[in-house]
């Protein structure tokens, strides 16, 4: 006979059941579970709830008695009522999860299991300028795909990670509770006893629990060597105003508006092109340069 009722689950959240479901669940009739619902029977199960397992759909109709069906998202059923529960934001993250810890695992793809840090890095830059190129155009459907290609990314260093010897080991989970750490940490004002602040005491504070956390002597410390040049030496010269160290002698800035400053600046590229300078590698080396002093002085003020 039909199926007197389909209960739909999510794999990774065997336990997250509506009202309704548990109602039914907690009735007089026999549950059978579908493939892909195995979490919410074991769940059951530790409940004292017997659960039997069906190879299908099918097999749950053929029964002779009346039954309630545990179905994975996204199966048809032939059932006189279907119930559910609405899924927590951020559920579909599982999924990411659980499709990459397939991927790597035996059976799974030969080309993710042979993936490594080292291997996986130039692919981590290259999502992310991607994701950047689609956030400058303003184009919500290529950040969309360009986001979750850096999404991929950290997922999969996460789950090399997993696979790693005595202390080079983390988790996926270990990423997310440090990350959420960290938020929590950085703003007393919302999760603590900090009181309002406006954007810019916001700012200082999270200047000054970062000094704490991470023990920097300079400003240099924890910024990336590895971005371009002019991102580098911009972070550079915001971290040591903030600290109140020497910045460069700004330039006289005749230039009206930003797009003004672009053709100039487009204009000193052409021409260190026709002298066969490379412009990133020429501010390289003097952000480098600068880099070096802000350590001197840095070390200066920190033994006066």
């Amino acid at each position: 006979m039909p199926v007197a009722l389909a209960v739909v689950v999510h794999p990774a959240l065997g336990g997250l059941l509506g009202p309704a479901a548990w109602q039914a669940l907690s009735g007089a009739r026999p549950v059978v579970a579908l493939p892909g619902a195995a979490a919410a029977a074991d769940a059951l199960r530790a409940t004292g709830r017997p659960v039997d397992d069906v190879p299908d759909a099918a097999a749950a109709a053929a029964r002779p008695d009346s039954v309630v069906a545990l179905v994975p998202a996204g199966t048809d059923v032939d059932a006189s009522e279907v119930v559910g529960a609405p899924l927590p934001p951020g559920a579909r993250l599982l999924d990411v999860v659980r499709v990459m810890d397939v991927l790597r695992s035996p059976g799974g793809c030969p080309w993710d299991a042979g993936q490594t840090h080292a291997s996986l890095r130039g692919y981590l830059l290259e999502e992310a300028h991607e994701a950047y190129d689609a956030i400058v155009d303003d184009d919500p459907a290529a950040m969309r795909e360009e986001l979750g290609d850096v999404l991929l990314q950290v997922v999969f260093h996460a789950r090399v990670a997993a696979e790693g010897g005595p202390g080079r080991r983390f988790t996926v989970d270990d990423v997310a509770g440090d990350l959420v750490d960290k938020l929590v940490r950085r703003h007393p004002h919302v999760f603590g006893d900090a009181g309002p602040r406006d954007v810019a005491e916001v700012e200082a504070g999270w200047e000054q629990i970062k000094q704490v956390e991470k023990q920097r002597r300079s400003p240099t410390e924890g910024v990336s060597r590895s971005q371009p040049a002019a991102s580098w030496g911009a972070a550079l010269v915001r971290r040591a105003a903030r600290s109140g160290l020497p910045t460069p002698e700004p330039a006289e800035l005749a230039s009206a508006a930003p797009e003004e400053l672009g053709e100039r600046l487009l204009a000193v590229v052409a021409a260190a092109e026709q002298r066969g300078w490379d412009v990133e590698d020429a501010l390289r080396e003097a952000v480098r340069r600068y880099a070096g002093e802000l350590d001197a002085a840095a070390e200066e003020r920190a033994a006066g």
